[in-house]
């Protein structure tokens, strides 16, 4: 079954490439973890103060694309059922991820706790789509947080050439929050343009869509980003959001898109900025392989990503 699987491969070695940095809020203290390098990328000691896994390895965003991916390596029956099957399998009890939520529970009890979790850290949507998936409910997805697990999610689904309504209802296995889908399927839709060869999908995502009432709100916030295109991207971030939460991971992920020429550098610049950088980069390196192809991700950051050899054996 043809595919574009060079975008989830781009999306893959960007998540990490950025893990050991994930999750600094504070600019200045990641610079100091930088500085000297010309690529920071892959770094063998973790930076994380939340979590600490093996370099090479991907967050827990990146990982549900995994298993969505995973999934469809499998089989193309039934695949919002096995989904969600492989969701309590590599997230749920008896996972690594579980394990650390409740050594995240107990560690909460103790005043002023702040080592870092070792092992993976499971996202808030995932620990509502488990509860949901027990409970047999239609669409399983969280709801407490606007986040981009449910883009990760449907990506390699996306990938395979499915309907936008058949994306919606694999999104929604992760997340319902309106804000979450709303601006996962615009994701969706310029990578889209990205694959069909124009030029430029951002300005036609705006084209396309500024009159649309759905889109409308996104249209806006695509405009503001670019009246602050100038802002050296860092201290965009700052202003347009680091935090994991939408508008702020979209609007910060199209400023390092309109503000690089390639993979690496939106790459680089989008790492260095800090906070919710995994989030980001998910995106961006989805968009700069969309758009440049294969060839646009260093091969030597290929080989340091663990999931890359499955991903490049089905594309």
């Amino acid at each position: 079954m043809k595919n574009n699987l060079h975008v989830f491969l781009g999306a893959t070695v960007a998540d990490a490439a950025a893990r050991p940095l994930h999750w600094i809020y504070n600019q200045k203290k990641l610079l100091k973890y930088v500085n000297g390098l010309e690529d920071f990328t892959f770094l063998k000691k973790n930076r994380s103060p939340f979590y600490n896994i093996k370099t090479g390895n991907v967050s827990g965003y990146n990982d549900v694309g995994q298993v969505m991916f995973n999934t469809l390596t499998e089989d193309h029956q039934n695949i919002e059922g096995r989904f969600k099957k492989n969701i309590l399998k590599n997230f749920g009890p008896g996972s690594k991820y579980w394990k650390n939520l409740n050594l995240r529970k107990k560690y909460k009890k103790i005043k002023n706790w702040r080592s870092i979790v070792q092992g993976p850290w499971i996202h808030q949507n995932i620990i509502e789509a488990i509860g949901n998936i027990k409970l047999n409910k239609k669409f399983t997805g969280g709801k407490k947080v606007n986040e981009s697990d449910g883009y990760c999610a449907a990506l390699p689904y996306f990938l395979y050439g499915h309907s936008f309504k058949d994306i919606e209802n694999i999104i929604k296995t992760i997340t319902v929050s309106k804000i979450s889908i709303k601006y996962a399927l615009s994701k969706f839709y310029i990578l889209d343009f990205a694959l069909k060869g124009v030029k430029n999908p951002v300005n036609e995502f705006i084209k396309k869509f500024k009159r649309n009432s759905y889109f409308r709100d996104v249209v806006k916030e695509i405009q503001k980003v670019k009246r602050i295109r100038r802002i050296h991207h860092s201290k965009a971030v700052k202003v347009l959001g680091i935090t994991c939460s939408y508008p702020g991971t979209f609007n910060s992920s199209i400023h390092s898109i309109l503000n690089s020429k390639n993979y690496k550098s939106a790459v680089l610049k989008t790492i260095k900025a800090g906070g919710c950088n995994c989030s980001r980069v998910n995106f961006i390196g989805a968009y700069f392989a969309a758009l440049k192809g294969v060839n646009s991700i260093p091969k030597s950051w290929i080989k340091k990503t663990y999931p890359a050899k499955s991903i490049l054996k089905q594309s």
